[in-house]
């Protein structure tokens, strides 16, 4: 099955779970398209046992769409996009300490506490791997997936500046944590001698320095182009080319691609939005980035539960996958927690700041994406079962229920964290 084919099947996928979900389930769109193909994914696979033709098929069919490529090459770059040209720029400004610290920090400590804890009690379940790998983990499960985070605070009624930092920190750490997956990466391939710190500083500043260059150089084209014309197709179809022009290029000089778009998007949604677009622009820009953003969220979710056809579910993954689900929310707590006690010194926060940053920092396709890139020899099977053994859990239980956990904080002054 060609790649269009593949592509097609998940469209057609889309609408038909999306019209069951609306008009039986009425869950949030993304949750609700994820658990339909998640029970379809089961059904397969029982029906497999009985007619190995069928699952056959299905696996076929996910080999076709090779789900890291599709999502890091081409579908990550306009859904981040998407969601920065919406974000509240000015509200982000305010907040950029607290957001840039989550974003970095943030990531850092929570990966050497998931791939430390995970060290060391996966040997105590029989499935002992060594700690580069646990590291590895803990890179890519630890920043959160900002098209799940978005998707679900579309949902959620929170303060403005607690959205802001949650979704400022989803837009800006995962591209943090793809460098930090791509070093630990490179030191599990190349060895402690050969790939040292100082090689893994080097390429976290040209990753990121460059990244976020780029993104200023590609926004501000974007923007003088936007000043010269006034027609809203031609400018619909300059964001296009910022996205996939600018994330290719990206890509080809190893610089980081999700930071580079982000950046741009920012620069467009607020000085391209100010001085640059007219009503009529403005209106088609936005509805034209909403339905994308709208359309290529429902396949990634349909995707994401569909990916169950090819995870290795063995009681011991499960059972690593459950440990890891408590490991990753402690991480959590504690990257999140310790830098807002410091900074509450400084600042102020809404109350139950930590509690919901720590429930509502989602993971999603992203971490099973880079679980796939890994090697065979890389203990792959097993980091990718318990990637998404964390990554279902995060999408439907954290999902659904942070809802409850925010509830009444929209009108809330900023005061202490409690």
């Amino acid at each position: 099955m060609t790649f269009f084919y593949a592509f097609s099947a998940l469209i057609v996928l889309a609408a038909i779970f999306g019209y069951f979900n609306y008009r039986y389930l009425k869950l949030p769109n993304t949750i609700g398209l994820m658990l339909i193909a998640l029970v379809v994914s089961l059904a397969v696979i029982v029906g497999g046992k009985l007619n190995s033709k069928i699952i056959d098929s299905a696996t076929q069919m996910m080999a076709s769409v090779d789900f890291p490529k599709t999502v890091l090459e081409v579908m990550l770059s306009f859904l981040l996009f998407a969601g920065a040209l919406h974000a509240d720029v000015k509200t982000l400004s305010a907040e950029r300490v607290p957001v840039f610290v989550f974003a970095t920090v943030g990531v850092l400590l929570s990966t050497v506490l998931v791939g430390t804890l995970m060290w060391l009690v996966l040997p105590v379940l029989g499935l002992g791997i060594d700690y580069i790998y646990c590291l590895l983990f803990g890179a890519l499960i630890s920043p959160t997936d900002p098209i799940a985070v978005l998707a679900i605070l579309k949902t959620a009624k929170v303060p403005k500046n607690l959205e802001v930092k949650i979704a400022g920190e989803s837009l800006f750490n995962d591209g943090v944590g793809v460098v930090v997956f791509l070093s630990l990466f490179e030191l599990a391939r190349k060895g402690v001698g050969e790939f040292g710190f100082s090689d893994a500083l080097l390429l976290f500043v040209v990753e990121v320095g460059g990244g976020l260059l780029w993104g200023f150089t590609i926004g501000y084209a974007a923007y003088y182009l936007f000043r010269q014309v006034d027609s809203y197709v031609l400018e619909v179809t300059i964001t296009l080319a910022t996205v996939m022009g600018g994330y290719a290029v990206a890509t080809a000089l190893h610089i980081s691609g999700p930071l580079a778009i982000v950046v741009a998007g920012l620069l467009l949604g607020s000085k391209g939005r100010a001085d640059a677009m007219s009503e009529t622009t403005e209106k088609y820009v936005d509805m034209f980035w909403e339905v994308l953003d709208e359309i290529l969220n429902a396949v990634l979710f349909i995707l994401i539960g569909l990916e169950a056809l090819i995870v290795s579910l063995t009681p011991s993954f499960a059972l690593a996958g459950a440990v890891a689900i408590v490991i990753t929310l402690l991480a959590r707590l504690v990257a999140v927690g310790l830098p807002i006690t410091l900074m509450r010194l400084r600042r102020e926060f809404v109350p139950r700041t930590i509690r919901v940053m720590t429930w509502g920092g989602l993971r999603g396709g992203i971490s099973i994406a880079l679980a796939l890139t890994l090697p065979m020899e890389f203990q792959r099977e097993l980091i990718l079962s318990i990637t998404y053994t964390v990554v279902v859990f995060s999408i439907v239980v954290q999902g659904l229920t942070v809802k409850w956990l925010v509830k009444d904080m929209s009108d809330m002054p900023a005061e202490a964290v409690t």
